[in-house]
C-alpha cells in the first residue's frame, strides 16, 4: 500500500507574468518530514502556500497544475478551501497567535468546526499542548493571554493551534528562523516528534537543521527542483553540480 500523504504533479505558480514555482512533481509520505531548501526568492515557499491554497489570496496569482490528497485534487475549482485548510495545517515564519486566551488559540479551531462540547474541548486543549510539548508550562495560565508567551512558547502554540483540527499535513514555513537557539532546538525536537503522526513539509534556509529533521529534501532553484532525494544523499553525495555547489556554500 502507498504511504504517499499527498502528490504534487506539474505544478506551476504565477504572479501576474513571472512565474516563481516551474512544473514541479514531488511525492510527500505520510509519517516523514520532508524539507524544502534553496535560497532565497527560489519559490520554496510559494511551493509550500500551493499546498494548502494559500496563494489564492494573493491577487495576481495563478496556479496550474495538480495535487493529490488520496483520491483530490485539491487545485480543482469545487475544493471546500476551508476544509482543506483543516487537513493541512500551516505554521509560519513568526509566531502568530490570536489575540485571545492560549485555551480560546487552540479551542477556536475546533469550534469552528463544529465542536461545541466544552469536555470535548477540554481534552482537544490539553492533547494538542501536550502534543506541542507546552502542557506543563501552560496548564495553570490557560486563561491567560497567549501574548505572555515568549517566542518560542508562542510558536509552540501555534503548532499545538493547527494540530487541534487533526490535520494530516503539516506545513511550516521556516518556523524557527525568528527564534533563540534554545527554541529553535525545542521546535526541532517537537517536530521529531509530531513526524511519528504526521506528514511534514518544512522550508528552512538553515541546513543544519535540514540535515537534522528531516528524512528527504528537495533542494530548489529558480523555481526549479534540482534533486529530491533522501536527505542523508543530498548533503553528503549529490547527483547534481549545483546541489553541491548550494550545500559546499559556492553560492547562495
Amino acid at each position: 500500500m502507498s504511504n504517499i500523504e499527498l502528490s504534487v504533479k506539474d505544478l506551476s505558480v504565477y504572479y501576474g507574468e513571472k512565474q516563481a514555482v516551474k512544473n514541479v512533481s514531488l511525492d510527500f509520505e505520510s509519517k516523514q518530514v520532508t524539507a524544502l531548501i534553496g535560497p532565497s526568492g527560489c519559490g520554496k515557499s510559494t511551493f509550500l502556500r500551493s499546498l494548502n491554497r494559500m496563494n489564492d489570496l494573493i491577487s495576481g496569482a495563478k496556479i496550474t497544475g495538480e495535487i493529490w490528497i488520496g483520491d483530490e485534487n485539491i487545485n480543482d475549482p469545487k475544493t471546500d478551501v476551508v476544509l482543506l485548510r483543516q487537513r493541512i495545517g500551516m505554521v509560519w515564519q513568526r509566531p502568530n497567535p490570536f489575540h485571545k486566551s492560549i485555551y480560546e488559540n487552540i479551542a477556536f479551531g475546533p469550534r469552528y468546526h463544529g465542536i461545541k462540547d466544552r469536555k470535548k474541548l477540554d481534552q482537544i486543549v490539553e492533547e494538542s499542548l501536550t502534543k506541542a510539548a507546552l502542557w506543563d508550562e501552560t496548564k495553570d495560565r490557560l486563561h491567560r493571554s497567549a501574548l505572555s508567551l515568549s517566542g518560542g512558547q508562542q510558536q509552540r502554540l501555534c503548532i499545538a493551534r493547527s494540530i487541534a483540527v487533526s490535520p494530516s499535513i503539516i506545513l511550516m514555513d521556516e518556523p524557527a528562523s525568528a527564534l533563540d537557539p534554545v527554541s529553535s532546538s525545542k521546535i526541532e525536537e517537537l517536530i521529531a516528534e509530531l513526524k511519528k503522526e504526521y506528514c511534514i513539509i518544512i522550508v528552512t534556509h538553515n541546513m543544519h537543521q535540514a540535515a537534522r529533521v528531516s528524512q528527504k529534501t528537495a533542494f530548489f532553484l529558480m523555481g526549479e527542483v534540482v534533486e529530491f532525494d533522501d536527505t542523508d544523499k543530498i548533503f553528503t553525495n549529490p547527483k547534481e553540480k549545483r546541489t553541491d555547489d548550494y550545500i559546499s556554500g559556492r553560492f547562495g
